[in-house]
């Protein structure tokens, strides 16, 4: 079965092949600006779900994390762009440094 990590690599590859007419500085930048763009899609969609949206869209909480795993995903291939070798462990490293907190609130047994 396929990593996470797998996925990406692979998914990676397929963009950056319909990317190959930029250069490499460009696409990591368009990548990350795609990570903001899946965001904000998360966001509007909560604003449907909230009834804040003055075009009438109708939005569930369904929307939303579909629209988180979008933002998971453009981050996950932005870092893989930035260094493709390094992006596993440098994720590693920052959600381990990230999460001490929660690591150190579960009482050790």
């Amino acid at each position: 079965m396929d990593t996470l990590w797998d996925n990406i690599e692979k998914l990676s590859a397929v963009c950056r092949a319909a990317g190959a007419h930029l250069p490499d500085e460009e696409l990591k930048a368009l990548q990350v600006g795609k990570v903001a763009e899946e965001a904000g899609e998360a966001m509007h969609a909560l604003h449907g779900l909230k009834g804040l949206t003055t075009c009438g869209d109708d939005h569930d909480w369904s929307e939303v994390q579909n629209d988180l795993v979008g933002a998971v995903i453009a981050a996950l291939l932005a870092m893989h762009y930035i260094d493709a070798t390094g992006a596993r462990a440098t994720f590693d490293e920052v959600l381990h440094r990230r999460t001490r907190r929660g690591r150190q609130a579960v009482p050790s047994t």
